[in-house]
């Protein structure tokens, strides 16, 4: 492969997106590929000091600071890890991206979606992921999963999560040839046999 590729996952806490992008790590370096891991928010160095704060700080934070916070982990994320190693021919696997603000800040919470596209095409400077997984799970599923121990994300409600899903559902719908829908009910192996089926498409 002479150029590198940039795959994000997407999808609700609990939908399984963590446990996959770790399977298709491990499959693709042993097929030899050069695989680099990151996450948004919470990329390595500035972005684990950002992912603290968006998870974890106790006091408000008003929904435009949250959408900029997660923006300026996404620009550095971008800069320092993304663009260098897909440059190297590297392929890149990052656990949510520019869908996750979208689908969070602006079906979720319900600011503008076409600001927020906006933004998040200044963060990127332009750059789109070349595939995007989303893995779709009914929200009583994801939060059953979750567990009791919620993060601030997390516990914001049936609601905001109802929202959130169908929020992914539309985008999937918008960019179709960038963005597939994996239904993360099935066993582990079956949803790794779909993510396998496609993502060997783009290699």
């Amino acid at each position: 492969m002479k150029k590198g590729l940039f795959i994000t996952f997407e999808g609700a806490d609990g939908c399984g997106k963590t446990t996959q992008i770790n399977l298709l790590k491990n499959y693709l370096e042993n097929q030899g590929y050069q695989v680099v891991l990151t996450r948004e928010p919470g990329a390595k160095g500035l972005g684990e000091k950002v992912r603290e704060i968006l998870l974890n700080y106790e006091g408000a934070v008003s929904d435009r600071c949250e959408s900029f916070l997660f923006l300026a982990d996404r620009a550095q994320n971008i800069d320092i890890i993304v663009n260098p190693a897909v440059n190297e021919g590297k392929i890149v696997l990052c656990d949510r991206h520019i869908d996750s603000t979208v689908a969070y800040q602006g079906y979720g919470r319900g600011l503008d979606i076409d600001r927020i596209k906006m933004l998040n095409n200044i963060a990127t400077n332009g750059r789109k992921p070349d595939l995007t997984i989303v893995f779709d799970i009914d929200v009583e599923t994801s939060m059953q999963r979750v567990g009791k121990n919620k993060d601030r994300m997390e516990s914001a409600g049936i609601e905001f999560h109802n929202r959130v899903r169908e929020g992914y559902l539309k985008i999937a719908k918008e960019e179709p040839e960038r963005i597939k829908v994996v239904n993360s009910i099935q066993t582990v192996n079956d949803v790794f046999e779909e993510v396998k089926k496609i993502v060997n498409k783009y290699l």
